[in-house]
């Protein structure tokens, strides 16, 4: 997206979280609508935030490989003689006076400040920490993965309830036209019986007729309603917020291409496909980890120590380094049924993604067909408008000159009502339809065809 369309989707997005009156006035298009789901929608926010999370647990798997390093400032004072004689030790102070049995005994209170550095460090751990690292590095990439398929889930739905706010618009329109043709007609019936062209009957079919499509109307009417708040909840605004849609729906054409480059492309860009692939060498990770615990680990353990009778000084210091090699000989068996544990949850991973490419495979032909049965509905349906507004015009003429019965122009008034309500539907199934064949491959993006109207 360019800076000039970022700068519009974000004043766009203002305006619309703070419904004030001017968003009334803001016109709204299908690629500003995706931007400003893309920026506020909730569930979008908490895919970002989760993969916050994941990058910080690959920060914090990185810790245990550097040494940890803690300084402490201790102070004690006392008459205890095992603490006098080691503090006097610390403070190089001891002297041959200390070794008389009443000083030994019951010394009298003495104060010690120790100042301290202590440092430990796990040289060797049989690889685990390292498997850690790439464990949380993988499952960083894993949270990245998620938000891509979430945003392509997002700008799904948000094509989807813009392009029926869109229908429910047309709807609305077919609804308003046919309220004012039932009008017409209740006109001229009443016309005709009042001059007795026509009997009561008449009057009264055209009466149900007027009461029908203004039911219709109500419906469309409570329809579109409903689309907005629909849009409004996909956009992360509140339900109320009104503004006035940049485009109306028409019959587009997109572009199209053979089923199996389909689903060779879905394959190579699905996210939720390199999911279930990191997902794999998660557990392979987790695997090298139980391994890992079978072996052995080396430490290193160090501190340096300042004794002093007084916070300023005057006393002694001390350092002590040391070597820690641990292996653990039994434990149960603990440790290798959790190796035997994590190779089971590999193999069922692994099982998982064989069924998941399977699963893409299937869900792209069927968005195909999904498409390609849309595209050849709305064909037929073109026609039948055609035809329903010819056969129409035709019952006018006939009716106005006493040949058809106003039950046959009611029929025909109804077939022309339903030819335009289908026609606006197939045009609706071709947009919906060719975003979620782009959802199925995994292209789906602010940048498709289906959003850069």
């Amino acid at each position: 997206m360019n800076p000039v369309a970022r700068l519009r989707a974000l004043l766009l997005g203002v305006l619309l979280a703070a419904s004030i009156p001017v968003a009334a006035q803001a016109k709204l298009t299908l690629d500003q609508a995706v931007a400003v789901a893309l920026e506020k929608n909730p569930v979008r926010k908490a895919a970002v935030f989760e993969q916050r999370a994941a990058y910080a647990d690959l920060k914090l798997s990185r810790a245990p490989l550097l040494p940890r390093i803690a300084f402490s400032e201790t102070y004690q004072d006392g008459n205890d003689p095992v603490y006098v004689f080691g503090a006097k030790l610390r403070q190089q102070r001891f002297a041959t006076a200390d070794f008389a049995l009443n000083q030994l005994n019951t010394p009298t209170p003495f104060s010690n400040y120790a100042s301290r550095f202590s440092g430990q460090w796990q040289l060797f751990d049989s690889g685990a920490n390292w498997a850690r690292v790439m464990q949380a590095k993988h499952a960083s990439e894993l949270a990245r993965s998620n938000l891509d398929r979430t945003d392509q889930e997002l700008v799904m739905r948000v094509v989807d309830a813009y392009t029926g706010l869109l229908l429910a618009k047309r709807q609305l329109e077919v609804a308003q036209d046919a309220v004012k043709s039932s009008q017409s007609l209740l006109d001229r019936a009443r016309s005709n019986v009042e001059a007795g062209m026509s009997v009561e009957s008449d009057l009264l079919s055209a009466q149900v007729n007027h009461a029908a499509r203004q039911q219709e109307l109500i419906r469309a009417q409570n329809d579109a309603r409903i689309a907005a708040a629909r849009l409004n909840h996909e956009l992360g605004v509140v339900a109320d917020t009104s503004y006035e849609l940049g485009e109306v729906l028409a019959d587009r054409e997109f572009p199209s291409e053979p089923l199996d480059q389909f689903e060779a492309r879905s394959l190579d860009h699905r996210p939720d496909l390199r999911g279930i692939a990191l997902q794999q060498s998660i557990q392979q990770d987790s695997v090298r980890i139980a391994k890992a615990a079978l072996g052995p680990t080396v430490s290193a353990v160090g501190n340096w120590e300042a004794d002093n009778p007084r916070f300023s000084g005057g006393g002694g210091n001390d350092w002590m380094f040391g070597l820690e090699v641990r292996l653990e000989l039994f434990d149960g068996g603990a440790r290798v049924a959790h190796l035997e544990r994590e190779r089971a949850l590999k193999q069922r991973v692994d099982a998982l993604r064989a069924s998941a490419a399977s699963g893409v495979r299937l869900e792209v032909r069927k968005a195909y067909f999904d498409y390609d049965a849309a595209r050849r509905q709305l064909e037929v349906a073109r026609t039948a408008v055609a035809q329903a507004d010819e056969s129409l015009r035709i019952g006018h003429d006939r009716y106005d000159a006493g040949l058809n019965t106003i039950t046959d122009l009611l029929r025909m008034e109804e077939a022309e009502v339903r030819a335009r309500t289908d026609y606006w539907q197939a045009v609706y199934r071709v947009h919906s339809n060719y975003a979620n064949l782009e959802l199925a491959t995994g292209t789906l993006s602010p940048d498709s065809p289906v959003v850069k109207q």
